[in-house]
């Protein structure tokens, strides 16, 4: 069990993958729990599984400021104030740069990077009043620059760098910032990932089965929220690449361009 009773709890993309994980476990250990997505029907449907219990669901796109704002603003007003923020909301993008149009990689960087800026500049007065905690879900690559995801991994190096600076300023507030780096884990991230026009694929190119569940993933987060952790890498490759990525620099090169690659082509 986790002592969160009566805690708000804030998650963005929480319709489905890491993001509904994380609202199901905070809900089971009586926390007070609003998240947003693009697809309503989802929420609505998460919201039925769970009814009787604290949920607040709201359709915002995170890459959009007045959507974020409205959002947090709902949230303080029906509970009012936020203990723990969990930037979730994230999409990724698979093309290589010599092909890919300028607006998927804006369209991720908008997403990834500016969404988890707006969620946390708005409640962030809630959060220092209460000593709380900021997360980002990021990746690994946030630590390695990948192929095929230039856009995704800029992006995440930039909430990684952007939430390092945060919890610099607030370390004698009490707030906690941490920074999650989940490695492969089943979601809809790779389905939903951008080609290079910027529209989603639709499928992922990894097997799935074979990666942590994203239940898994929530249960890992939210320890690491209650031990206060400044950041956490998830399952043996993500410690790997981050590993090789920081001794044997251009040995990782080689590998992940093996790993991303079958035959000189990416793996898409």
């Amino acid at each position: 069990m986790l002592p969160v009773t009566n805690k708000v709890v804030v998650i963005t993309g929480g319709s489905e993958g890491i993001g509904k994980a994380l609202v199901e476990l905070y809900l089971m250990n009586g926390a007070k729990v609003a998240t947003c997505g693009r697809n309503f029907d989802k929420l609505n449907q998460l919201q039925k599984i769970h009814a009787g219990r604290p949920l607040m669901i709201y359709a915002a796109d995170v890459s959009n400021e007045q959507d974020c704002e409205n959002f947090i603003n709902a949230t303080i007003k029906l509970y009012g104030t936020i203990d723990i923020l969990i930037n979730n909301a994230g999409v990724s993008m698979r093309a290589l740069v010599q092909d890919v149009h300028l607006d998927a990689i804006r369209k991720v960087m908008d997403i990834n990077f500016w969404g988890t800026v707006y969620c946390t500049k708005f409640c962030l007065n809630h959060i220092i009043k209460n000593k709380g905690t900021i997360v980002g879900v990021s990746s690994i690559a946030g630590y390695r620059g990948l192929p095929g995801r230039s856009g995704y991994s800029a992006s995440k190096f930039a909430v990684n760098g952007w939430l390092e600076a945060l919890r610099t300023e607030l370390l004698d507030t009490g707030v906690n910032v941490m920074w999650v780096c989940p490695g492969f884990t089943t979601s809809n991230i790779r389905n939903a990932a951008l080609n290079k026009e910027g529209r989603s694929f639709g499928e992922t190119p990894m097997d799935e089965s074979k990666m942590m569940s994203a239940e898994e993933c929530a249960i890992h987060i939210a320890q690491a929220i209650e031990n206060r952790k400044r950041t956490i890498v998830l399952t043996f490759q993500g410690k790997q690449t981050v590993f090789f990525n920081r001794f044997f620099p251009a040995l990782a090169d080689k590998l992940v361009r093996k790993f991303f690659f079958k035959g000189g082509v990416l793996i898409k």
